[in-house]
Formats: C-alpha cells, structure tokens, sequence
C-alpha cells in the first residue's frame, strides 16, 4: 500500500458499526484498573504511534516534543557511552549531546557524516551513531545504507525528510527521530516528538522516567495533521523546487542548498534514499539576509519550519533557511525577488 494512502487510514479504530472514524480525543490522566497515563499512554497518543509506525515499519513512541525524544534515546545509552555526533545540524541536538558530554554521560566525537568513510572510521568501538539527514540548515545528505551497515546502533533524525520520503528503519537504522512538530503536525500548533524503533520498550521506560510524555491534544492533532501530509508535502516541495531553481540564477544569491537541483553535491544521495527533494532550502546572499526577511510580506520571519505558511530566517552571517509551505508559487516568487531586489 501507498504511504499517502497509509497516511490516511493507519492509526483509526475497528471499522465496526457505530464507531468513531476518527481516533477520538481522549482528555483523561487516570482510567479504570492498574493503569496510569505517564506510564501506559492514552488513546490519542496510541493512535498516532501506530500510524506513525505503520509509516517507518516499526513501533513509535511519542514524545512531548523532537528534544526530548533525542534525550530519550540517550538515556537509552549506558554511563560513559560513546556517541559519534554530526559536526553540522540542528543546534539543539548538537547541545544536547554537548551538554551530556561535558558532565561525563557521554563521550562524544564529532565527525563531517557525509564523508561516509571518515564517519565509518570514527565508528569503531562506538555506542552509537547519530545522523541527522538532510541536515538543517544546509540539507546535506548521508549515505545512510553504509553506515546504518556499520555495526553500532544507528539514530536518524529525519524531520527534514518526513517518513514518506525517508525510512531509515528499512535501511537498518535503529531509530528514526521526527519533530511532530514540524512537517507532521504541519500546522504551527503543536510541540510533540515521535521515534520509530523495531524494540520500543527501553524508549518507553526513559519516556516514563523522565516525564516526557506528549498531550493528548497534541497527540490529536499531529494525527489530524499527518492525514493531510502527503497533499501538503507534495505542493510544498513542488514549489520548493521552483523556487531552488529561480533562486540558483538570481544575480543577489552566491549559493543554493537544495539536493533536489541536478547541480547540488548530495543530488545523487538524495535521489538514492529519499522518494522526493522535500520543502526545504537554503541560500547565501551576497547582500543582508536581515534586510531580506524584513522585506517579505508573503513569507513569515519566524522560527521553525513545516507548517502550511511559508517560513523565512537567517541561519548565519549570509544564510537564508525557507520553509515552503502551500502558497502559491508564483506569489512566493515575487516576494522573494522583491525582497532581494530590496537588499541590494
């Protein structure tokens, strides 16, 4: 079966007469017998994680946000474990493994993970890899066949790819991390975190220890939001891929990271691992990205990214990171160039 259509049905209760069609909203902390929400979930955090994991082809477990499940997967880890981490990424996760590293929980070495022999060099008598592909913000790709073949555990944060463009799992990885809030959720209303793993139950028993555990309301509507995934991200990175491609010619910008253009160096990954480009992108200026994203009027300055609005920030002294949502192409076009053209 398709993933869009997977998208749609996974996740919903017995098709029996008088039953909901939809995985209902359960606000409740306490249920009849020897059961408690922290340690045993709810519903509405059930039905999302059987969903979710009918998508990677594994068992989810939800989180109350991206972060915390990346801590979860660390506190899977015995004391001392050493950790080969991304030089580049998400700056969030590179603390946190800093943060784990300078109090003793952790050893960790950083390496340029897409020099897949360096990285594969540096796995030798490791704890544990993690990848984080396309990486934020400069979409850099990794060979994820060879070194989810290395023999040590394998976490992949694959927000940037959702899971209907990537499958780590299927490649053998050992986890597969999204921020829900993000392209899931795809909305701008919601903090949840979700992993895919063939054996959940240590990632459970760290969800429990540390409390972090996802609402019920946001639980429902990340569901809600994954059922309209796979229309959203098919626009989003149609047009993503139009602007890469006008944005690549523009006489005010030196570079364009997106590895669905022929030219990007990663194109070739991409094309091998993933089953489209995605919606995200960045570029370099050679005028003042603040001037730019205080120039837009269509795109919103703001943090995060994978909702339905168009997002724009400055990610470094001359790097734009857009988030393409469902506007309309050609009135994303002429707010950019205008707002290049206003740079200087």
């Amino acid at each position: 079966m398709d993933r869009s259509t997977i998208a749609i049905h996974a996740g919903r209760g017995p098709r029996t007469s008088g039953s909901p069609l939809n995985a209902p909203l359960v606000l409740a902390s306490s249920f009849h017998g020897d059961t408690y929400a922290r340690e045993e979930g709810s519903p509405s955090w059930e039905a999302f994680e059987e969903a979710i994991g009918a998508l990677e082809g594994g068992s989810a477990v939800a989180f109350s946000s991206g972060t915390a499940g990346a801590a979860a997967i660390l506190e899977t880890l015995p004391a001392g474990a050493r950790v080969v981490g991304p030089v580049a990424g998400y700056a969030w996760t590179r603390s946190l493994l800093a943060e784990r590293a300078a109090v003793g929980r952790i050893v960790l070495e950083t390496v340029d993970t897409t020099d897949t022999e360096a990285t594969l060099r540096a796995c030798a008598g490791a704890d544990l890899l993690w990848l984080e592909t396309p990486s934020n913000p400069l979409l850099e790709v990794c060979e994820l066949d060879r070194l989810c073949a290395a023999s040590v555990p394998v976490a992949v944060d694959s927000t940037f790819a959702t899971p209907l463009l990537q499958r780590p799992l299927e490649l053998g990885a050992t986890f597969a991390m999204h921020s829900a809030t993000k392209f899931i959720g795809g909305h701008s209303d919601l903090l949840l975190g979700v992993i895919s793993t063939r054996d959940p139950a240590a990632l459970r028993h760290a969800r429990a220890q540390v409390g972090a555990t996802p609402g019920a309301l946001e639980a429902f509507l990340a569901l809600r939001g994954l059922r309209t995934l796979p229309v959203r991200l098919e626009l989003a990175q149609r047009s993503a891929s139009t602007l890469a491609s006008r944005l690549l010619e523009h006489p005010a910008v030196s570079a364009v990271h997106y590895p669905g253009l022929p030219g990007d160096r990663f194109h070739e990954r991409a094309a091998r691992f993933m089953d489209g480009f995605g919606a995200m992108l960045s570029f370099e200026l050679q005028g003042d990205p603040d001037a730019v994203c205080g120039a837009v009027e269509v795109f919103t300055h703001a943090k995060s990214l994978g909702g339905v609005e168009s997002l724009i920030d400055r990610r470094g002294p001359s790097l734009i990171r857009l988030s393409v949502g469902c506007e309309h192409v050609e009135d994303l076009w002429s707010d950019l160039d205008r707002a290049l053209q206003i740079s200087g």
